[in-house]
């Protein structure tokens, strides 16, 4: 089955300066494994393709059930230097909550969108 991470997860992000920040945290303790094998720095490196022209960084947080990315030069050069509207984390980590991701057979997920 295909969901969006929304469905599996929370998130709250943050911002400073260039760098974005994006905390993952699954809804039920059972949805981690999925959030582990889905959520990839690759793949949310490909999910904001240019808007992030640096690297990004996955670091796993198992005792909160959560992942945490740190997207570098994803700002637009951060608030006071970008030209984007809209140069905050909380952006960032609504977007990664509309990822869609496959979901193991017999896994009950609730759609909440």
């Amino acid at each position: 089955m295909r969901t969006v991470l929304y469905n599996l997860a929370h998130a709250r992000a943050g911002d400073k300066g260039d760098c974005c920040n994006i905390g993952l945290i699954a809804r039920r303790p059972e949805f981690y494994p999925v959030l582990l094998r889905e959520v990839t720095a690759d793949r949310v490196k490909r999910l904001f393709g240019e808007w992030c022209k640096g690297p990004v960084e996955r670091f796993e947080l198992p005792n909160l059930e959560a992942l945490n990315f740190v997207l570098h030069g994803a700002l637009g050069g951060g608030a006071l230097a970008s030209l984007r509207l809209d140069t905050q984390g909380k952006t960032y980590g609504f977007a990664l909550l509309r990822l869609e991701i496959d979901v193991p057979d017999g896994l009950e997920v609730e759609p909440l969108i």
